[in-house]
């Protein structure tokens, strides 16, 4: 096909021609909303270099929930700050921690809506690090048993889903063995097969309240210049029963989330992370981007690189723009 015979512009002259030939649909089922909760009542703290996001006790929390099933999003994912630390992170199993709270509440006050559980020790931590803490780095085989006892623990609170996001070798088989021999055989893992070492998660220290007191996590999170490093990663998570695979972050990572799509016949996640969210929001406060174009195009492009499903806090903006 040549000009003047073809001519592309014939199916973009307006509004419903582009809305017929268009080919990325993005639709409110794509979209799961992050959330962040803490211990307390009445408490709604925003966070500085999230605009729009909280830190929230579980009775504001709960009503945020509601207002994003009402909104048609069929998940949130939930991140829990604790009250107190330690060396282990044991916070993070316990049976009245603040993931298994807010789980139990948001069951029986929005059950249709999915919970998914992040599945991590950073938050309850210590030291801020993703697992037990062996001459100055994480110990991985040790931090796999945590995490097992993590995964049950939150399945019992009601969890609809846990996502194991510490990239600990073997992880997901370990969290698969141990929810299956306390028969949450059909509860799924979306792992996050791809995460990579990135400075775009810098906000979500502030919110989460994770970051680590020494060193950094490069020794378990993916290289950013590494490619076939993802495939290999996403593989193994694969072979050991994740549900859902996930590439972490989102818009700068693109190729991987294609590769993933074209590689892998299972769903694909994408994170738009913290830092990717702050941009746009930095930038429109400035005047400098049309913040609602910038969202809406940034989304669609995680949509078209392959991604099924998208976390982002942009969720209930999105929603509001697509329904």
């Amino acid at each position: 096909m040549c000009y003047p015979t073809y001519r592309p512009r014939r199916l973009r002259k307006n509004e419903n021609f582009r809305r017929m030939t268009g080919e990325t649909k993005l639709s409110v089922d794509d979209l799961v909303y992050p959330l962040f909760v803490t211990f307390g009542k009445n408490i709604k703290k925003p966070i500085a270099s999230m605009p729009g996001n909280f830190q929230m006790s579980v009775d504001y929390l709960v009503k945020e929930v509601q207002k994003t099933k009402d909104m048609g999003i069929p998940a949130v994912l939930l991140f829990g700050i604790p009250d107190k630390k330690d060396e282990v992170g044991s916070g993070a199993f316990a049976e009245d921690g603040i993931i298994q709270r807010a789980t139990r509440e948001i069951k029986e006050k929005v059950p249709d809506i999915l919970v998914i559980c992040d599945l991590c020790l950073c938050e309850y931590t210590s030291h801020g690090h993703c697992g037990i803490i062996k001459d100055n780095d994480v110990d991985n085989d040790a931090t796999l048993e945590i995490l097992a006892e993590t995964a049950v623990s939150q399945a019992k609170a009601g969890a609809d889903m846990v996502a194991p996001s510490g990239m600990m070798d073997g992880g997901v088989g370990v969290i698969r063995e141990a929810l299956d021999e306390e028969g949450y055989d059909a509860l799924p893992i979306m792992a996050y097969s791809a995460k990579y070492a990135s400075c775009f998660y810098g906000p979500f220290r502030e919110a989460a309240e994770d970051a680590p007191q020494f060193g950094d996590r490069k020794s378990y999170q993916m290289d950013p210049a590494n490619s076939d490093e993802a495939i290999r990663e996403i593989n193994l998570d694969v072979e050991e029963g994740a549900d859902i695979i996930m590439v972490k972050p989102a818009l700068l990572y693109l190729d991987i989330i294609r590769r993933a799509k074209e590689e892998f016949d299972l769903p694909v996640a994408a994170y738009n992370v913290s830092g990717e969210f702050a941009m746009i929001k930095a930038a429109a406060n400035l005047g400098w981007l049309d913040e609602e174009k910038a969202m809406m195009e940034s989304i669609i492009s995680i949509k078209r690189a392959g991604a099924d499903i998208i976390i982002t806090y942009f969720a209930q903006d999105v929603a509001k723009l697509i329904v």
